[in-house]
């Protein structure tokens, strides 16, 4: 098995420093590396041991607090379960944070991240890939589209308005994306209603991306999250397995 080492770094960016988590196998060696976009719950341990676990498989995983302006993770103190539905004040106190963070300053801040791979010790030339969650997902299909040259695969799982009627829409970025993409949809997400999964796979069809996106029925917003109300083990299951295979085939 494995031996994999997980710590806490600090990482410069444009507007000053971003908190983040980083995971890679324990042995010296350089790993590809993986871009880790958190959900709107930050930095915690269930996110952490999802890095180690695609550490595991062989990768140096970074973990940044992309909502870093607003102070170091953890930025508000949550239950042991995390359930909106019980504390709207979850997303009360959340919300702005999320809305400051534009999508010229958080591809600002995915250059840093890119760069800060590229140059650490612990992983290999060539591009990464990047999973992403709820709020991360629409990061890592920005990113893919940003930074096409630094980017051989994106994946998000159960993402928010990926494909709405909005001018910074991410899907408009299609026509530059040249990693494959991978999209796992919850049925039951309001956020990411059946007409935004059609228009996001029409986008990407029509610009020629390599991608798959899959509709996990029975599923909530938020199923991957296992410290969440709406975690869903089997579905949970099927995101790794997706996960895992797209990050081997691209890098």
């Amino acid at each position: 098995m494995t031996t994999v080492r997980g710590t806490s770094v600090d990482l410069p960016t444009p507007d000053g420093t971003a908190d983040a988590y980083l995971a890679h196998p324990d042995d010296g060696g350089r790993y590809p590396g993986v871009l880790l976009y958190m959900n709107a719950f930050g930095l915690r341990p269930s996110l952490e041991a999802a890095a180690r676990r695609i550490a595991a498989a062989g990768y140096t995983v970074l973990a940044p607090n992309v909502l870093y302006r607003h102070g170091r993770a953890p930025l508000i103190e949550l239950p042991e379960l995390i359930s909106p539905a019980t504390d709207p004040t979850i997303f009360e106190r959340l919300g702005p944070m999320m809305d400051a963070l534009t999508p010229g300053l958080a591809m600002r801040d995915a250059g840093a991240y890119l760069r800060w791979l590229a140059d650490s010790p612990l992983t290999t030339e060539g591009p990464v890939g990047i999973t992403g969650y709820c709020l991360g997902a629409g990061l890592a299909l920005r990113t893919a589209g940003t930074y096409p040259d630094r980017v051989a695969a994106a994946a998000g799982f159960h993402g928010s308005h990926l494909a709405s009627e909005e001018a910074d829409s991410p899907h408009l970025l299609a026509d530059r994306i040249t990693a494959e993409l991978y999209f796992g949809h919850a049925d039951q997400d309001r956020s990411m209603p059946p007409e935004q999964i059609d228009r996001l796979d029409k986008a990407l069809t029509e610009a020629g991306v390599r991608h798959t996106c899959e509709v996990y029925e029975g599923a909530r917003h938020g199923f991957t999250q296992t410290d969440t109300a709406p975690y869903d083990e089997a579905a949970t299951d099927r995101h790794w397995v997706a996960l895992m295979a797209l990050l081997k085939r691209a890098l």
